[in-house]
C-alpha cells in the first residue's frame, strides 16, 4: 500500500509527534519519534549556529510513502544517507549519491520513499546567505561557484554529488557523537562545516557534472512537468517525442533541453528510469513473472528488459525476484 500525503497533511502529521513525543536532552536539541501512522524510529534536532540546524534521522516506514510538495520558497539544505534511498522528480540520491537543495522556489514536486528501508542519515538546513559566513570569496563576497545556491525568487538548485568515504565517514561521525554540552555543539558545528565542504567540493572545483541551475520559464516548467505525468501514466504505451510535445504545447526542441534542465535526464532516460523503478516494485512483491513485469513496463522484448533493469540496479530481474539487495 501507497500512502499518499499533501503538504499540509504531512507537516501536520510530523508536527503532532514532535509536539507529542519530544524529549530535550540539551538545551538546543529536541528528539522525538516519527508519527506512528508512517513507521518506527525518530529525528534529532539540533541547532549548532544559530538559524542553522542539523536533523539526524534513523527511521522506518511501514508503507510506502509518497509526498506532494506545493511551489514554494525553500532553504538551503544538504542531505546525506548512509542508507536507504528516497527519490523525486528531480533525482534520487542515497545509494552513492547525497543531495544539495539549493534556496529559492522550489516547483511543485513529489518524493517517494518505499516501506522497509532503513533511513538513516543527516541534513544540514540553512538560509543561503550564511554560505558568505562560511565560505567567503577574496572580496569577502560569497563565492561566486556557490551562488547558485542562493536564488532569491528565481527557480532553486538541485545538485546531487556523489558520496565519497569520506562524506561518509564525517556524517557517521556526527550521528555517533557521544559529547554532551556546549563540547557536543562545538564539535557538531566543525563536523558540520567539514560535511559541506565535501559536498561543496566539486562544485567549488566548477565540476560541470553537477546539475546546473534552471534557466527555464514558469510556464514552460509546468508544461514539461505534465510530459512528465503523462511519461508515467503510460509507462507501457509512451507517446513519441512528437507526440509528447504536441500534448503539452511545446517543441520537440524545448522538450528535448528542457527535460534535461529539469529533471537531469533526457525524455528517454527520465521514462526508462520510472519503468525501472516501477518494474523493481513489481518484482519485490512476487507473484509475478519476469516475463510479465518486463511487459507491464512496456518491453516486449524480456532480454532487453533485462539489460536496461540490470544496467540500473546492477542485478537481474530474476535476482531482484527472488529478494537479492540491489547493489
Amino acid at each position: 500500500m501507497t500512502i499518499t500525503l499533501t503538504h499540509k497533511e504531512d507537516s501536520e502529521l510530523w508536527e503532532e509527534a514532535e509536539r507529542s513525543n519530544s524529549q530535550n536532552p540539551e538545551k538546543f536539541e529536541t528528539i522525538y519519534q516519527i508519527p506512528k501512522q508512517l513507521g518506527k524510529g525518530c529525528e534529532r534536532n539540533i541547532e549548532v549556529f544559530p538559524h542553522l540546524w542539523l536533523s539526524i534521522f534513523n527511521w522506518q516506514y511501514h508503507d510506502d510513502v509518497r509526498r506532494e510538495i506545493p511551489l514554494s520558497e525553500h532553504p538551503l539544505h544538504f542531505d546525506v544517507l548512509l542508507s536507504g534511498k528516497i527519490k523525486s522528480d528531480y533525482g534520487r540520491f542515497g545509494e552513492g549519491y547525497t543531495h544539495i537543495s539549493g534556496g529559492g522556489i522550489q516547483p511543485k514536486m513529489t518524493d517517494e520513499t518505499e516501506k522497509f528501508q532503513h533511513i538513516l542519515g543527516v541534513q544540514i538546513l540553512m538560509p543561503p546567505s550564511m554560505l558568505i559566513n562560511f565560505f567567503p570569496g577574496e572580496d569577502g563576497e560569497m563565492l561566486p561557484q556557490l551562488k547558485l545556491l542562493a536564488k532569491g525568487n528565481d527557480w532553486q538548485t538541485q545538485l546531487y554529488p556523489k558520496t565519497t568515504p569520506a562524506i561518509q565517514g564525517v556524517a557517521q561521525q556526527i550521528i555517533n557523537c557521544r559529547f554532551q554540552g556546549i563540547t557536543k555543539q562545538v564539535y557538531l558545528q566543525g563536523k558540520v562545516l567539514e560535511l559541506m565542504a565535501l559536498q561543496l567540493a566539486p562544485l567549488i572545483a566548477d565540476d560541470h557534472k553537477l546539475r546546473s541551475p534552471l534557466r527555464l520559464k514558469p510556464k514552460t516548467i509546468t508544461r514539461l512537468d505534465y510530459a512528465r505525468k503523462i511519461l508515467i501514466s503510460r509507462l507501457d504505451n509512451p507517446p513519441s517525442l512528437l507526440e509528447l510535445a504536441a500534448m503539452v504545447g511545446v517543441s520537440t526542441r524545448t522538450l528535448k533541453r528542457g527535460f534535461p534542465e529539469l529533471f537531469g535526464t533526457t525524455v528517454f532516460g527520465y521514462l526508462t528510469n520510472r519503468r525501472m523503478d516501477c518494474a523493481e516494485q513489481l518484482l519485490r512483491q512476487g507473484n509475478i513473472t519476469v516475463a510479465e513485469v518486463a511487459n507491464q513496463v512496456g518491453y516486449s522484448n524480456p532480454g532487453h528488459f533485462a539489460a536496461a533493469f540490470k544496467r540500473r540496479f546492477c542485478i537481474t530481474p530474476s535476482q531482484c525476484l527472488s529478494g537479492n539487495k540491489i547493489a
